[in-house]
């Protein structure tokens, strides 16, 4: 057995998990419309804030990883949107978009046995590609959990 194909194979399954919670596309699943921007109470976020919030970070992370000149948005102004209403339906389906491109992104570099898994990137302070997927898969996997509760607290998860 080859443990290297199987580390990227297990990886490129992970950045999109679904066997332990809701995953990416059953988590925006039919999310209404008028419902994208609300704060439920007591809650600190809407669906689109922490969408743009994923997709933010997943972009950072994964130009970080393959870039050395690329720069990260400013900290934490620059990793959410300003308000917590998506400008429009457009906006939120663009978001969602790019979200998912760029997970695909990062499965690609994971599954491209050129890449150094576990090789110091350059121009980090110490991280690896392999750190950078795991990251990646960690912080969406803990947004998506916020995102199903806020569809519980508005009232529109399909098993409200």
């Amino acid at each position: 057995m080859d443990h290297e194909q199987e580390v990227r194979r297990y990886l490129k399954k992970y950045l999109d998990w679904h066997e332990a919670h809701a995953d990416l596309k059953s988590a925006l699943k039919d999310f209404p419309e008028n419902l994208r921007g609300k704060r439920p109470a007591g809650a600190p976020h809407s669906g689109w804030e922490l969408l743009e919030h994923m997709r933010i970070a997943t972009h950072d992370i994964l130009e970080f990883s393959r870039d050395a000149n690329y720069e990260s948005p400013d900290w934490p102004s620059g990793y959410w949107p300003p308000t917590p209403e998506p400008p429009s339906a457009a906006a939120w389906d663009k978001s969602v978009k790019t979200l998912e491109h760029d997970i695909e992104e990062m499965r690609k570099l994971v599954s491209n046995p050129k890449i150094d898994l576990f090789g110091k990137i350059p121009h980090g302070t110490g991280q690896t590609i392999f750190r950078e997927a795991l990251l990646i898969a960690d912080h969406n996997a803990y947004h998506l959990g916020q995102l199903v509760l806020v569809r519980r607290l508005l009232a529109c998860w399909p098993a409200s």
